[in-house]
């Protein structure tokens, strides 16, 4: 081995701030960052298409998908064949850029070609990263490009490549990257935290002597870089280690368990892995465990043909159902720990009685059960879930196995309660949390995901339910002694409310003198407006938690006697400086809205020959077969409520939450086919069909017959007022909704549709039944299939209004998958999503089809109940197209309230969210 270079001393580096509209830190401590690769054409065949038929704005759902979906940055690529790569490119991101929902994460801008790159730069907001640099063009072309992604201001991957080639020992590995540090820190100053190293990890146990350092290359390598290259990162593909034993999980599995254990202890920081094939390290079977490390480390010069020996025992181990049991002949102790960690409640009963038995023999309690191994085990559960190990679904499913343990026990400690008084010793939990969905919002799905993961972290919650008022809320955490108050909500009215319990804690002495953190969390929720909107009207601690991983970090910092003080200090800096950034940003450029509607969307109304509809007036549909409605399921969010990022259906073969998603996917599918069998849940809806003309540019008259003289209801519609973007020499309308139906005078007799389904009645008296049972697991299952069925009842609907009762498309024979990607003709634009922000409409589209009648309602915030319901309009319009209304002006406003017989606080209120 040529000699190692001498260190230099390591100097404190601050993290990696990337951003679109909203910033990104990655620096110590942080977790893997998640980049949503789909908007790559050589990665996503769907992408690609839509790219090169020039559907650019279509493209962008797939971004979105993206975002949605948990990506922290996008990786955007156009380098095809067919394409020009930096025209489209730039168009791309400009379109992009019109989307804040898409903008506010960091863009990787990914490209084999500089130029594109180059071309990209100058069209993101924020600061993005280059994805990559390298020295294998030579160093001037290195040192030119790394000066321009720094003038650019941009973060780089930089690949261990140079004029030799691929950096395959540890000596090349080391020698390339810091050349290249060097380079970039000392020569033309690039910034040392925003470089991404790739050292190059290569398979090992090939039979090819070169190989057998190649681990032990690249974990030396690591913790070089982290010692001698202050602020770099380190990236890697962990199952490229594995793959001489391809086809033999169980082996692999090993390889990357013990070569993550060293790698991530020499500093490794991101990497790419399939964590369903991560094992723990002490729970490898010994034999095994030893060989893969011969291998891992190369310890001896037969460490391949040793782990070949092994091997097929492994393989064939993995296949033995009988070996899934070998647990079962550990200590009783060792017992109970696998099954919460493994999320196993086969056994759970009996092995709590026997260490319950062996503890009262030696005269302990039945909450010395509850302090040693279900703790022990729940904390290994929340390591495992804390290090991006374990995954949401596999958390509430241990914690399912920690309930039904205690729930054995309680009628122990029930017994001894008097004992215990005097006792001491009780376990204490590490605070109290008040958790609620706020007033008028019926969505609880995060929530009580929190409530689990919180719990098996050995927080005590009280979880209130929904649509819970503030005085009740206030009034528990007083009587409970809450260390901590929760708020979730769904819808944006759910936002005032959170505002309003905000400000009626800073009334209270209680809450003001005593400083009770309060926790922001649910869909429509955002740093920003916690830090803009809500955190204002509190003195305490105001905290927005985006999901549930994050939950148990947040609590633990607030209420650690070490952490609190700097946590909420950091805290408070940081939501000054977002107030600062909002007050300072640049507002969306308006235009009037007189020149919006001169920009409406251009349809040729004249010779239109509207489809009449085969009835008119309104249709119900009662106890509706869920087999017909399943088979239009769309699964993709059904994995985004368990926090499992990524599209349907490769997300059961990604590499980090493969397993995991797979897992979940079969349980759901079970659960399903017992729902639809024993007829759980009722599904029921309504429809209706009308006449219909625009009227006054934005509003659609819906009348009650043919004759049009009875005005039915009114549609006030809102219209995009942002400066639309020039594409191909053609500014994009500013749309409204109303511009899909036929102006009234225009002589076309235009239609519309109302519609309203329900797949919720039945699911509380169910998930009441799991909760009994200490089965949260089943009961967020159920809810979350719930969801699923609404939104497929209302797929179904639209396809049969199509096909049958419009008959506007008879002859369509469209797919699930192409219903799904929305290929049909028409849309069903619903309030409250980005086509139709308004949610006041709902009143009376409820009113007009008499939803009391298939048993939905609405709550005082216009929430629908069930929770599980869909309800929108019918377009049929073959130009009718999804929009994002976005911010609107204050002309519009206040000819909007006018035209809702609205004052303006009101039309405010209910219009938040656009001003």
């Amino acid at each position: 081995m040529t000699a190692t270079p001498a260190a230099r001393p390591v100097q404190a580096v601050p993290p990696m701030k990337l951003s679109g509209l909203e910033p990104v830190l990655i620096g110590e401590g942080s977790l893997f960052v998640n980049i949503g690769e789909r908007t790559n054409v050589t990665g996503s065949k769907a992408f690609a298409r839509l790219i090169l038929n020039g559907q650019f704005e279509e493209a962008l759902a797939v971004a979105r998908q993206q975002v949605e979906n948990g990506a922290q940055v996008i990786d955007v690529n156009m380098d095809e064949a067919m394409l020009d790569s930096k025209a489209a490119m730039v168009r791309f991101l400009h379109l992009i850029a019109s989307e804040p929902e898409i903008a506010r994460v960091p863009i990787m801008i990914d490209s084999s070609k500089w130029e594109v790159i180059e071309a990209g730069l100058k069209c993101i907001q924020g600061k993005g990263i280059v994805n990559s640099i390298s020295m294998k063009e030579g160093v001037e072309q290195f040192k030119h490009q790394a000066k321009l992604v720094r003038r650019y201001g941009a973060a780089a991957v930089v690949m261990a490549f140079d004029e030799k080639g691929q950096a395959d020992t540890y000596e090349r590995k080391v020698e390339i990257c810091e050349r290249a540090y060097r380079m970039l820190v000392d020569e033309i100053g690039f910034p040392p935290e925003d470089i991404i190293f790739d050292p190059n990890i290569f398979a090992i146990a090939t039979g090819i002597e070169e190989h057998d350092n190649y681990a032990v290359d690249f974990i030396n390598a690591t913790r070089w870089i982290k010692q001698n290259l202050p602020g770099a990162k380190v990236s890697g593909g962990v199952s490229n280690v594995s793959f001489s034993f391809r086809g033999n999980d169980p082996v692999r599995e090993a390889i990357h368990t013990v070569f993550l254990y060293h790698a991530i202890k020499a500093g490794m920081d991101m990497g790419i892995v399939n964590a369903g094939m991560v094992g723990v390290y002490d729970d490898l079977e010994p034999v095994l465990r030893e060989r893969v490390e011969d291998v891992v480390l190369n310890r001896r010069p037969d460490a391949g043909e040793r782990l070949i020996e092994v091997a097929e025992t492994a393989k064939g181990a993995a296949k033995d159902d009988s070996a899934k049991l070998a647990w079962r002949a550990k200590p009783v102790n060792e017992r109970l720990s696998h099954a919460l960690v493994h999320g196993i409640n086969d056994f759970i009963t009996e092995d709590t009685e026997e260490v319950y038995r062996a503890i009262l023999a030696k005269g302990g309690r039945p909450l010395h059960v509850i302090e040693g191994p279900l703790m022990d085990g729940m904390n290994v559960v929340g390591d495992l879930f804390g290090q991006g190990k374990m995954f949401l679904p596999q958390v509430v499913k241990s914690a399912r196995v920690m309930k039904q343990a205690v729930a054995h026990l309680l009628p122990y400690i029930e017994e001894e309660k008097r004992l215990l008084i005097d006792a001491g010793g009780e376990a204490k939990a590490k605070g109290k949390i008040i958790i609620a969905t706020v007033k008028g919002d019926v969505h609880d799905i995060g929530k009580n995901i929190v409530t689990v993961v919180l719990q098996c972290n050995n927080f005590e919650v009280v979880n209130m339910g929904v649509m819970v008022p503030c005085q009740d809320i206030l009034a528990r955490a007083k009587v409970e002694g809450a260390d901590i108050i929760g708020l979730s909500g769904l819808i944006t009215p759910s936002l005032e409310e959170m505002q309003y319990v905000a400000g009626e804690m800073q009334r209270d002495d209680y809450f003001r003198i005593k400083k009770i953190p309060l926790l922001i969390g649910g869909a429509t929720t955002s740093r920003v407006h916690t830090a803009v909107k809500i955190s204002p009207h509190y003195e305490g601690p105001v905290v927005y938690v985006p999901d549930a991983s994050r939950s148990v970090s947040v609590c633990s910092d607030l209420l650690s006697d070490d952490k609190a003080t700097a946590y909420i200090a950091e805290l408070n800096a940081d939501y000054v400086r977002v107030r600062e950034q909002h007050a300072n940003k640049k507002a969306t450029p308006l235009v009037t809205l007189a020149q919006a509607r001169a920009n409406k969307t251009p349809i040729a109304w004249a010779g239109y020959n509207a489809p009449k509809p085969k009835f008119t007036g309104r249709r119900m549909f009662k106890n509706y077969d869920l087999g017909e409605i399943a088979q239009c399921i769309d699964w993709a969010p059904f994995f985004q409520t368990w926090d499992l990022a990524g599209p349907y259906p490769a997300i059961l073969t990604d590499e980090i939450v493969g397993e995991s998603a797979r897992r979940v996917f079969s349980d759901g599918q079970s659960m399903l086919m017992r729902l639809i069998k024993g007829r759980w849940l009722t599904a029921q809806g309504v429809i209706g069909l009308y006449p219909a003309n625009t009227v006054n540019d934005d509003d659609i008259e819906i009348y009650t017959d043919e004759s049009r003289t009875e005005v039915l209801m009114t549609w006030r519609g809102l219209r995009m007022q942002s400066v639309r973007p020039v594409v191909d020499g053609v500014m994009r309308p500013n749309r409204c909704l109303s511009d899909f139906i036929a102006p009234k005078g225009s002589g076309v007799a235009d239609h519309i549709g109302l519609f309203a389904v329900t797949t919720g009645i039945g699911t509380e008296k169910k998930e009441k039944q799991f909760l009994d049972d200490h089965d949260d697991y089943s009961a967020i299952m159920l809810k979350a299939l719930a969801d699923r069925l609404a939104e497929s009842f209302a797929e179904r609907m639209h396809q049969r209004v199509r096909k049958e009762f419009w008959g506007y498309a008879p002859e369509e024979t469209l797919g699930n998958d192409e219903l799904i990607a929305e290929k049909y003709r028409g849309i069903r634009p619903a309030p409250g999503y980005p086509a139709c922000p308004d949610h006041t409409v709902k009143a009376e589209m409820f009113r007009v089809l008499q939803c009391t009648d298939i048993g939905m309602a609405l709550t005082e915030s216009l929430a629908m109940t069930p929770a599980a319901s869909v309800s929108g309009f019918y377009l049929s319009h073959p130009e009718a197209t999804y929009f994002n209304v976005g911010k609107i002006g204050d002309d519009q406003l206040k000819d909007w309230a006018e035209r809702n017989q609205l004052d303006t606080q009101q039309a405010q209120r209910s219009l938040a969210s656009l001003l």
